[in-house]
């Protein structure tokens, strides 16, 4: 009784938790299958950004309650943001969940685990579900160990955990609780062994990653403690490549936009979140910085990187948002020129300043604008990969591609591409020559000279 199966729902750094619990699990004795069908435990960590979200979550636990009537020994659990955000408040609709764990006690679970099987062992019922929602001091520190598979080539690294930005929309400094870094020589040895074990390209994460260590290092030199990361990181003997998200415009000072240009694995690809192009609405967000403060900040990186890669994060039909408001925003994303962008219809969250402002835009609104700027993204994608048709561009190659047909691997500027290869490329940096593009694939063949080994 020792097959876990964890299934993830939201961003990157549930990703990261979730490969982080793996990891803990595996050291115990525990299996981490990939199929639901063949598990013993099965531990759904959660997203609460959009209640769509938790909904989801919410109906594939009650799916799987019912297994329980055939298998009395299965194990169900909810991990994560939802589980934080809800806690006991579950048990109304899921009653049959076994555990319920925060964001702050992801590293308890291997322990909870084992109390409940040993209850199965005695051959008593399992009892009281397990709940553990409490805050812990030094928790952002357990997030530490990896699950690398096979000749994997990336890694996500969390360096900080929680939120005191207080955005109106956002539940994430309820579910994720207050700003909290981790020591930087613990992520840099972290970061090194990595490199020793093959990884070619780290993704540094964080709520408010470019906030890393400001309330725990000296700036030194004009530099902030993210950009003193970011060269010790940039250092590391065998990496290749650096990314980092999600960041927040206001830590885009000339220190961190500067290192654009003098740190040479720093992949020249941004994400910035606008939310709104409209200062009004930026007001009422709690987002403190302006239309033209984000327009300085985008001029001052393509000054700095002129092939700049630019994704963002927009909200359309915040409480009160007019047509007028709405125009800005969709002028912002045209002038901006978006890579990628991931565009949200604005969803009320119970305990934010924002589920209660009048003046709720109607849904039908919310789908008309969210249409728009997906039209302009498209554009815009199909634009910038037109550029690239002809060009040779380097290539990290991760591995085969999802249908085993061909090999995939990335763009520094995060453009995914399928290219016909060999297994031993896989970890290299390749040449390849952009044929033919999708809106989101580009596709291309190998001009082997100069291929570097991995």
């Amino acid at each position: 009784m020792n097959r876990v199966h964890i299934k993830t729902y939201g961003c990157q750094m549930n990703e990261r938790d979730s490969e982080a619990v793996a990891a803990l699990l595996r050291a115990r004795g525990y299996r981490i299958v990939a199929n639901e069908e063949n598990c013993d435990v099965l531990l759904l960590n959660t997203c609460s950004v959009r209640d769509a979200a938790e909904q989801k979550a919410i109906g594939k636990a009650a799916h799987l309650a019912a297994r329980k009537k055939k298998q009395p020994d299965f194990v169900l659990g909810i991990l994560g943001c939802m589980a934080q955000n809800r806690g006991a408040e579950l048990l109304d609709r899921l009653p049959d969940v076994d555990l319920i764990v925060g964001t702050q006690k992801f590293h308890q679970v291997p322990g909870y685990l084992d109390n409940l099987r040993a209850a199965q062992a005695a051959g008593a019922p399992i009892g009281s579900t397990i709940i553990d929602i409490a805050e812990e001091a030094g928790s952002q520190n357990t997030i530490r160990d990896h699950v690398l598979e096979a000749q994997q080539v990336s890694a996500f690294v969390s360096i900080q955990q929680g939120c005191n930005m207080d955005c109106a929309f956002c539940i994430v400094p309820k579910t994720r609780g207050d700003e909290r870094s981790r020591p930087m020589d613990d992520i840099v040895r972290e970061c090194e062994q990595l490199a020793e074990r093959g990884v070619k390209e780290i993704t540094l994460l964080g709520q408010i990653v470019t906030s890393y260590g400001r309330r725990d290092y000296v700036h030194t030199g004009g530099v902030t403690p993210f950009v003193q990361l970011l060269e010790r990181v940039n250092a590391i003997p065998g990496l290749q490549r650096i990314r980092f998200t999600s960041p927040h415009p206001r830590g885009f000072k000339d220190d961190l936009i500067q290192a654009y240009g003098r740190l040479e694995k720093l992949c020249e690809y941004v994400h910035l979140p606008l939310q709104s192009g409209s200062n009004r609405i930026l007001k009422e967000m709690n987002r403190p910085y302006s239309r033209e403060r984000y327009l300085e900040i985008v001029s001052a990186l393509r000054a700095v990187r002129p092939d700049m890669y630019f994704s963002t994060d927009v909200i359309v039909g915040f409480p009160g948002e007019t047509e007028e408001d709405f125009a800005q925003t969709r002028e912002l994303f045209e002038t901006c020129n978006y890579d990628m962008a991931y565009i949200f219809k604005y969803s009320i969250r119970t305990g934010t300043p924002a589920a209660t402002l009048a003046d709720q835009v109607p849904d039908a609104v919310k789908e008309e604008r969210n249409q728009v700027l997906l039209g302009l993204l498209e554009a815009n994608s199909n634009r910038r990969n037109a550029t690239l048709l002809g060009t040779t561009q380097e290539v990290l190659v991760e591995g085969p591609d999802k249908k085993d047909l061909q090999f995939m691997g990335r763009t520094r500027g995060n453009r995914i591409v399928h290219f016909a290869a060999d297994e031993r490329l896989i970890g290299a940096l390749a040449p390849v020559k952009i044929e033919r593009a999708s809106t989101a694939v580009l596709y291309g063949s190998l001009a082997l000279a100069g291929v570097e080994n991995p």
